[in-house]
């Protein structure tokens, strides 16, 4: 196998922001309580003429740029995402033909918030074997269009983004360096949408009920959300030979600023080492790792040679943590 490196890096975030006094304006909230629960002040939300891929579109022609990389050139194009266009074609698909990759297979990677770990580690595993030699890495979400703005509980926690990266083989021998992923299926009623698949399909009745949106259990969620992160951090660390002293950043998901504070305890690692733009973007699932990556990476904050650390958790429920070495 061929050691993977990224290569390039994109994110785009949607124009309009919703800011916490906006939900004061909308549900029994205020900035203050919002802010002291989640870490969150505001979030980007998708007009209504952009749907998934459009925003998926965007961040994988800023990324090809950074890369160098033509459309033409790209061989595989995967997209993690939950809120897809449709139920296919695949977003990936759709991605595709916005960018005029024609050469490129596509598919899309349904693992919740853990979905660009594993769609990254796919991936790499495409590039490694010498089946693709450009990959392009999505994680693209419009979570505001499954978000129900009436459950303050959960309408504060969302926004709309998405990130990119290209990968390809590794010029100095580092790259990827390990990988640990996880789930729990026994756990799928914790964190869910759930209607509109065939379990449950659309009808008059699973509207009204809103049962289209996100329905979560918090508390329930931030216990095993802190542990399996913790953990899959532990053996990513592990299966890359390295220590957590060898990191320069860890990049987590950007659920709540309480369950990153909590993980970067645990793990006894410096909060000024952990990239946070939770604050100004919410919880964008599948895109909060490379959207926030892209920001890290365009601030200069990221040097050849720096480990960096990626972990995220996710309904299903699935969890991940993935160690690259900058090139």
């Amino acid at each position: 196998m061929r050691k993977v490196a990224i290569a390039g890096t994109g994110s785009y975030l949607p124009k309009k922001v919703l800011s916490n006094y906006d939900l004061e304006k909308m549900v029994d909230t205020t900035n203050e309580w919002i802010i002291t629960r989640t870490g969150i002040s505001e979030r980007h939300i998708a007009s209504d003429s952009e749907a998934t891929s459009d925003l998926c579109a965007e961040a994988a022609r800023r990324a090809l740029r950074s890369a160098g990389v033509a459309p033409s050139d790209v061989g595989m194009i995967i997209v993690a995402t939950i809120t897809p266009d449709m139920f296919f074609p695949s977003t990936a698909c759709l991605t595709q033909q916005a960018i005029g990759a024609q050469a490129a297979f596509c598919m899309d990677v349904s693992a919740a918030c853990s979905g660009f770990i594993y769609a990254m580690e796919t991936a790499r595993l495409h590039v490694g074997s010498g089946r693709v030699e450009n990959a392009l890495v999505i994680g693209g979400e419009t979570l505001s269009r499954v978000t129900d703005w009436t459950d303050r509980s959960t309408c504060v926690l969302f926004g709309d983004g998405a990130g990119a990266v290209v990968l390809k083989p590794a010029a100095r021998g580092g790259g990827i360096l390990g990988c640990s992923m996880g789930s729990d299926g026994r756990l799928w009623d914790l964190l869910k949408i759930p209607a509109g698949g065939s379990r449950m399909p659309a009808s008059h009745e699973t509207v009204d009920a809103r049962l289209h949106t996100i329905k979560m259990e918090g508390r329930e969620v931030f216990k095993h959300a802190v542990k399996c992160m913790t953990d899959a951090c532990v053996a990513a660390l592990r299966n890359a030979g390295l220590r957590k002293e060898d990191i320069a950043w860890i990049i987590p998901h950007q659920a709540n600023q309480r369950i990153i504070s909590a993980i970067a305890e645990r793990l006894e690692f410096p909060m000024e080492k952990v990239y946070v733009n939770l604050n100004r973007v919410g919880n964008m699932s599948g895109a909060s790792v490379p959207v926030a990556l892209d920001e890290l990476v365009a601030a200069g904050g990221v040097c050849r040679g720096d480990r960096l650390l990626f972990v995220a958790f996710g309904g299903g429920f699935t969890w991940g943590a993935t160690v690259v070495e900058w090139e």
